[in-house]
């Protein structure tokens, strides 16, 4: 609470002058106050929620199971993560007899989105994705997104092989 002190009369006589008064003010209310309002808002506020992508994982075969269908090289497009954030891609898989044609591209929705939404009037459209050791992680995570983005329903992570790391230094891209 406030209060004002008043001093007292100093018994000289004289001129009589306007007695000084001092204030002094309690603060604890304020302080009970803040907290309380630091406690409501604490209390109150709803934390954000980390937003997450669901990946279906295979299922570990067992040993009477059949051999799962071989991907038709139409409907395959294989997406190499390279260094430096380099993208590559080419349509079909790649075999001994021949070597596709090697593209680069970019993350962006001008690169590989346009590659993707043009090849989604496929159903059976299949992206391999192979990021190589060197690629970074978030580039990973930008394909991923890119395939969610695009509802691109079969994608599968890949190890990537010698003749494809190969085929990204013959390249010269």
């Amino acid at each position: 609470m406030a209060e004002i002190q008043q001093s007292g009369d100093s018994g000289k006589g004289g001129k009589k002058r306007a007695k000084k008064m001092s204030t002094k003010i309690d603060m604890t209310p304020m302080v009970d106050l803040a907290f309380l309002l630091l406690t409501f808002f604490m209390l109150t506020t709803t934390f954000s929620k980390p937003t997450v992508m669901e990946v279906a994982m295979p299922v570990k075969p067992k040993a009477d199971d059949p051999e799962p269908p071989a991907i038709k090289e139409s409907n395959a497009l294989t997406l190499l993560l390279g260094e430096n954030n380099k993208l590559y891609y080419y349509d079909g898989l790649l075999s001994a007899s021949q070597k596709p044609e090697l593209k680069l591209t970019n993350y962006g929705a001008d690169g590989i989105r346009k590659v993707l939404l043009q090849r989604n009037s496929n159903p059976d459209l299949v992206v391999l994705i192979k990021p190589d050791d060197k690629s970074a992680y978030k580039n990973m995570v930008d394909i991923l997104d890119e395939m969610n983005i695009t509802a691109t329903k079969k994608y599968a992570l890949v190890d990537i092989a010698k003749p494809d790391q190969e085929l990204i230094k013959t390249s010269g891209l």
